[in-house]
Order: structure tokens, then C-alpha cells, then sequence
């Protein structure tokens, strides 16, 4: 009686399939990514640790950045440079150092000095040309502006109305010479019928006084 009741019990319990599941296998671990050298490690062939000084700023992509660095400064003093700079600075040390080095291997005797040198001079030349243009643009100005008032000269010119030039001296002296030669004749009385004739006196009028 009581071996059926509890076979009947153990029968409810199992799940609907009649089977009892499995248990679950602990599923595998994932194996932790194994992150390369950088690029400063791989070439001094070094283990690369977690805090690496260098990582940061030569990452394995790039090696040629630490190669140029290392050609002219070295790994010791590249290293000793970061560690006494804040770490905000570090990137722009480090492509300074690149930039100084590339230079340096272009020209060993001038380095950055000689493309310094060689920048100053193409902005001397172009502050030259610059000022050469400044004065063909006044000269072309000013020639404007004196084209422009021979413009207007002659367009004012053309619009007025042309008068002749009068010699006032000389037509006074024309006007008074008629004037001078009435005054030296005088009418007198030719008798005998041949009516009033005009003498001349050898005084003028202008020369006579008016009373004496």
C-alpha cells in the first residue's frame, strides 16, 4: 500500500517526457586576448609589460615611428624624457621627437634648423612678391584715376560752349582810333557856295582846354 502510493508520487514528480533532464556542463572559459608587443618592445625585443611607458605612443602598427626616435635619441632617453613629463604632454614630446628625428636623418648637419631655414626663406620670397603686387596695384590706380580725370576733362570740354579769345588791348586801341581821328576835325564854313567842309586841326579835342 504504501510502496504503490509513493511509486505514484515519484511518477507525478517527473516532467511530461518521462525523463529526468541532465545536468548542465559548465560552459568553457574563453581564453583571454594575448594583445602584441608594442612597437618600442618588439624592436628591442623585450616583454612588453602591462604599463608600459611606451605603448601609448608606438603602437605595434607603427614601428617606423620608434625606429626614427631610436635612430637619433635612443630608447633610454626617450623613456627618461616621458617619465618627467605629465602624461597630457607626452603625445606631443613624442611626435616632436619623431618630427626632429626625421629631420635629422634628411639632413645630419641642419636637422630642423635647416628646414626652419628653408621655410623662413619661401615666406621672405612670397612677403616679397606680396609687396611687388601691393605696388603694381597703386600704380595701376593711380594711372586709373588719372585716365579718369582726362576723361572728364574732355567730356566737360565737349559740352560746353566754345568762345573766342578776345585781345582786349588791342581792340580798345582799334576802338579808339576812329574816335581820335573825329576829334582832330573840326567843320568849317567853305564860302562861295561849296557848302560846310571838314578840316583837320592839329590840336584834338582831348588836348584843348575846357577853360582857361
Amino acid at each position: 500500500m504504501d510502496s504503490s502510493s509513493s511509486d505514484t508520487a515519484a511518477t507525478a514528480a517527473l516532467p511530461p517526457g518521462g525523463a529526468s533532464t541532465p545536468p548542465t556542463s559548465p560552459q568553457p572559459q574563453q581564453p583571454a586576448l594575448v594583445l602584441s608587443p608594442c612597437a618600442a618592445c618588439k624592436i628591442l625585443r623585450r616583454r612588453c609589460v602591462d604599463r608600459c611607458v611606451l605603448a601609448p605612443y608606438f603602437p605595434p602598427t607603427e614601428p617606423h615611428k620608434f625606429a626614427t626616435a631610436h635612430r637619433v635619441f635612443g630608447a633610454s632617453n626617450i623613456i627618461k624624457l616621458l617619465q618627467e613629463l605629465p602624461e597630457e604632454h607626452r603625445a606631443d614630446a613624442v611626435s616632436s621627437m619623431v618630427y626632429e628625428a626625421s629631420a635629422r636623418i634628411r639632413d645630419p648637419v641642419y636637422g630642423c634648423a635647416g628646414a626652419i631655414c628653408q621655410l623662413q626663406k619661401q615666406v621672405n620670397d612670397l612677403k616679397a612678391q606680396l609687396a611687388r603686387a601691393h605696388a603694381e596695384l597703386a600704380g595701376a590706380r593711380a594711372q586709373h584715376a588719372h585716365l579718369l580725370a582726362l576723361l572728364c576733362v574732355e567730356v566737360a570740354a565737349a559740352s560746353s560752349p566754345a568762345y573766342c579769345a578776345v585781345d582786349y588791348p588791342s581792340a580798345q586801341l582799334a576802338a579808339a582810333a576812329p574816335a581820335a581821328q573825329a576829334d582832330a576835325l573840326y567843320v568849317i564854313d567853305g564860302g562861295s557856295g561849296s557848302g560846310l567842309q571838314l578840316q583837320s586841326s592839329p590840336v584834338s579835342w582831348a588836348d584843348e582846354p575846357l577853360w582857361t
